[in-house]
């Protein structure tokens, strides 16, 4: 297993974190096991740096000046690709998922790596654009970073990034729609183009039934269509499909959560206040200051909420604090991603308050996986129909659809604390599951089984699991029931 190249300077050990987070988190989808995803990322990331750093210096295949090339995440995630196709072609194929292995052998996968003119339009719309460019629409759009954040990393005024975004953007349209014309097209696709070109430069345009048609059966023409319609938020699926193929909707749920996980967090990597704010050590010295009137007026809530409780509360409560404090310390070291998490959410000041449904990522998570859309109003212990709390509740979040195809995520509060656990549920419309992270999925029929993962097994008492899939449907798809936790009916919404 190669060892991580020392960074070069003071920018590129900045750099480093954050490509490294976006490469473990694709590894890992890319792995069945935790310990064989952090060495394909740890060989990956050497790998794509060695590539970066040539491009750098302008010395890749001989060329004298410095060569167009992709932004620095989606080299090291091609590279992630790369190498677990160097693995399936070395007899290291079962450290992979099954589903990339089977598509490693597809005519998709060749996609990526055959003729440059039959390779995605957005992969080649990508490399066409100026590196900070590209830089500046992928960190935006694929990796779901705020746009002030962008602006800082990249060296632009906050105040323009936005119409610069909006800039790139339409360039990045043009050299795709450039790219398509150019691409190895039949009669019938090219009598598409023009028309194509026309329906996605205006939100209010309608698609005509025979392309929509069209579309439906060419994969190159949909893609094209994807990167030429810049409204409707579908360019981010469009970037993760043409640079990375399999799995890309799923890398950019994980890094949709992870950034919400790191801003909920309190990072700094908020907008900067405006100018003529008041200086950092005044804003440091008033926060203090009401810090301090906020804590005091608590506890004396506190006291009064205490003094007026009956006495026998106290000791039934005073036993089940040490559970609620029980939470996992987070851990910025590169590791593996954790256990699922949710976006905190704020406790009560009340004593009788239930522990907070968020949770901390597990120690070592330097991305936090994607997980389902928690509910703020829904108790880790519902009360089933008896009277008796139930063992878990489940809450099923429909994330994206498209005609054939959607992507989902299930959250599962637990009341006791697990050391493994398996989520059943039955899909009622004959959907079919095509891949699933944070869990290995399993299907008999209309019946869905997903079992936990080695780095998410274990759950505390009132903490959450989670998983994401992707599944293909005829038709209707109706919401999945029965959710089971270990073979014990979970309550749902």
């Amino acid at each position: 297993m190669p060892d991580l190249p020392s960074p070069q300077d003071a920018a590129e050990a900045a750099l480093f974190s954050e490509c490294w987070d976006a490469a473990l988190s694709y590894a890992d989808l890319c792995t069945a096991g935790s310990a064989a995803a952090a060495e394909l990322a740890r060989e990956a990331f050497a790998q794509g740096i060695r590539e970066l750093r040539q491009a750098e210096s302008g010395t890749v295949r001989g060329h004298g000046r410095r060569s167009t090339r992709l932004p620095r995440i989606p080299v090291l995630l091609t590279a992630v690709r790369g190498t677990a196709a160097a693995w399936e072609e070395a007899g290291q194929g079962h450290k992979l998922d099954p589903d990339l292995r089977l598509w490693l052998h597809s005519g998709q996968a060749a996609r990526y790596t055959g003729p440059p003119l039959e390779r995605p339009v957005a992969l080649r719309g990508l490399r066409d654009l100026q590196p900070a460019d590209a830089e500046l629409l992928w960190l935006a759009e694929a990796e779901a970073l705020p746009l002030p954040l962008v602006a800082r990393r990249l060296g632009l005024d906050p105040a323009t990034a936005a119409g610069e975004l909006a800039q790139v953007g339409r360039l990045f349209r043009d050299r795709c729609h450039r790219n398509h014309l150019d691409s190895p097209l039949d009669a019938e696709c090219r009598s598409y183009a023009r028309l194509l070109d026309a329906v996605t430069r205006s939100p209010a345009a309608d698609t005509p039934d025979d392309l929509s048609r069209h579309l439906a059966t060419c994969v190159p023409c949909a893609e094209a269509a994807a990167c030429l319609r810049l409204h409707g938020g579908g360019l981010p699926g469009a970037l993760a499909g043409g640079v990375i193929g399999w799995g890309g909707l799923a890398y950019l749920e994980r890094r949709r959560r992870a950034a919400e996980a790191r801003l909920g967090a309190g990072r700094p990597d908020r907008p900067d206040p405006d100018g003529d704010g008041p200086a950092d050590g005044t804003a440091r010295t008033s926060v203090a200051r009401h810090g301090l009137l906020i804590a005091a007026l608590l506890v004396s809530l506190l006291a009064l909420a205490v003094s007026l409780m009956p006495f026998g509360d106290t000791a039934d409560e005073s036993a089940e604090r040490p559970d609620a404090d029980r939470q996992p310390v987070a851990d910025p070291g590169p590791s593996l991603p954790s256990a699922p998490t949710d976006s905190p959410d704020t406790p009560s000041p009340s004593p009788s308050a239930e522990p907070s449904a968020g949770r901390t990522p597990e120690r070592g998570d330097p991305d936090p996986e994607p997980q389902g859309t928690s509910s703020a109003t829904a108790s880790s212990a519902s009360a089933s129909a008896d009277g008796e709390p139930a063992a878990c509740h489940a809450d099923y979040d429909l994330v994206n659809q498209w005609p054939d195809g959607f992507q989902a995520t299930v959250t599962v509060t637990t009341r006791d604390p697990l050391d493994s656990w398996r989520v059943g549920f039955a899909l009622p419309d004959g959907q079919r599951i095509t891949q699933m992270w944070d869990a290995s999925p399993g299907q008999d029929g209309s019946r869905v089984t997903a079992t936990a993962a080695d780095y998410n097994k274990s759950v505390a008492a009132g903490g959450k699991l989670a998983f994401g899939f992707l599944a293909s449907h005829d038709g209707a798809h109706h919401p999945p029931s029965g959710f089971t936790l270990n073979g014990r009916t979970c309550a749902t919404v």
